[in-house]
């Protein structure tokens, strides 16, 4: 059976707003390597929106992008499929995508069954949505050595029906003090 992976960036607060803070070289290192891992991205309309076509065409076009950007947006642009999860959007941007309004219960445990690489998914809302499910596996949170006092909050608005309960099985200090997290559901 396949993982599901939530993998984010997250400061000293919580905060996970992709405008407030932009992560180091060293970390979209890390995260280059865990999406090399997967073969399936799981989101929502929103972070969705965010990653598509940001990625994509950052992969076509590289001029004048970092070069630890480049290579994850080239990990980004390899992946096989993309599930949006979502009452509104009416199209996706290309082919790998499919938008799914059904449960989100049922067609994850579909994915899950499939042969393949990881699932990952990332975001706020979807994510917290799958954790009240028990439906992710791993946890990555890269842990920013900031507090921005403001923006989107990991797990905001989850509705747990029992504390959940993780397990840390790794974690990675880098250069610029942020700090990655491995955690296993328990």
């Amino acid at each position: 059976m396949r993982n599901v992976i939530y993998a984010i960036n997250t400061t000293l607060d919580g905060c996970i707003d992709h405008t407030k803070f932009y992560p180091d070289e060293e970390t979209m290192e890390y995260f280059t390597h865990l999406t090399r891992d997967a073969d399936t991205f799981v989101y929502g309309r929103k972070t969705y929106q965010l990653m598509v076509p940001y990625w994509p065409d950052v992969a076509k076009n590289p001029s004048g992008d970092r070069k630890a950007d480049i290579e994850f947006a080239r990990a980004f642009d390899a992946i096989n499929k993309i599930i949006v999860f979502s009452q509104s959007l009416d199209s996706p941007e290309g082919k790998k995508t499919r938008i799914v309004r059904t449960s989100l219960h049922d067609e994850v445990l579909k994915l899950k069954q499939e042969q393949g690489k990881n699932i990952f998914t990332g975001g706020v809302t979807l994510a917290s949505q799958l954790a009240a499910l028990g439906l992710i596996d791993e946890y990555h949170f890269v842990v920013h050595p900031i507090v921005i006092g403001e923006g989107r909050r990991l797990f905001d608005g989850i509705n747990l029906q029992e504390k959940l309960q993780l397990k840390l099985v790794e974690s990675t200090v880098f250069k610029s003090g942020s700090v990655a997290l491995r955690y296993l559901k328990q």
